[in-house]
């Protein structure tokens, strides 16, 4: 499956000279499988930021994500975004990014709607204090421009797989489906090109180089299997971490 979204008028790189491609999507869509292994298909080196998760080790050590206040939750976005663009910074030549700064923007402006922790369900979880919104959206003004001037196109990942129950993500199938039509919608917003690429990772990979004519340095089956290698890898050190700070 893949679908285009806003077609500019303006000039933009050609089909072979896109250079700065971000993989949009929300959770458990398969961005960093897809990227990874896109990565290893076509040589284009991948960048990406640590999950708020993998921050939080860091920064706030004896917190869980759950516990998080509104503000911890704004710094850990703030403090994604700039590990994202200085990784982006070093790669002059082009990049292919496992997400992009509007992720960061739309996960907390999406929490204004569905409750800071969102639930399983379709209520509401506990309500953003009142300066939670004000502020998302200040720093959405910084990430959407950030977005327009960082990236030439993207392909965006549509809601396809199950939620992974990994305990890695505390949100709802009502949260992934409000963040993929903000991730969309912000895209047409900003006038940003892009792509709506589905089908399974390999059905993917072929059509994201049909589309910008990529070239393939190994077979579609060997970077799937590369990439679902080094996934299972960072989720074992993640899980192995999570299990150190609670013992």
């Amino acid at each position: 499956m893949t679908t285009t979204g806003f077609t500019p008028t303006t000039a933009v790189p050609s089909r072979t000279g896109t250079k700065r491609l971000a993989v949009s999507g929300t959770y458990s869509t398969g961005k960093t499988t897809t990227t990874i292994a896109l990565s290893h298909l076509t040589g284009i080196p991948r960048t990406h930021a640590r999950t708020m998760r993998e921050i939080l080790a860091d920064v706030l050590p004896d917190k869980r994500l759950e516990e998080c206040t509104a503000s911890e939750l704004i710094q850990l976005g703030i403090r994604r975004f700039t590990e994202r663009a200085v990784h982006e910074s070093h790669l002059a030549g082009g990049f292919l990014s496992d997400g992009s700064s509007l992720h960061e923007w739309v996960y907390g402006k999406v929490r204004v709607r569905a409750g800071i922790h969102p639930t399983d369900g379709y209520e509401a979880g506990e309500a953003a204090p009142d300066f939670y919104e004000e502020v998302i959206d200040g720093m959405g003004a910084v990430l959407k421009d950030h977005a327009r001037r960082a990236y030439d196109v993207f392909i965006h990942l549509p809601v396809e797989f199950d939620l992974v129950a990994d305990g890695h993500r505390p949100v709802s199938e009502r949260f992934r489906e409000m963040s993929d039509e903000l991730l969309r919608g912000t895209l047409d917003e900003l006038r940003i090109p892009y792509h709506v690429v589905g089908g399974t990772i390999e059905q993917r990979l072929a059509t994201i180089v049909d589309i910008f004519g990529l070239p393939a340095l190994m077979s579609l089956e060997r970077a799937v299997e590369l990439a679902r290698s080094e996934t299972a890898d960072g989720y074992r050190q993640v899980s192995a971490a999570a299990a150190r700070r609670s013992a």
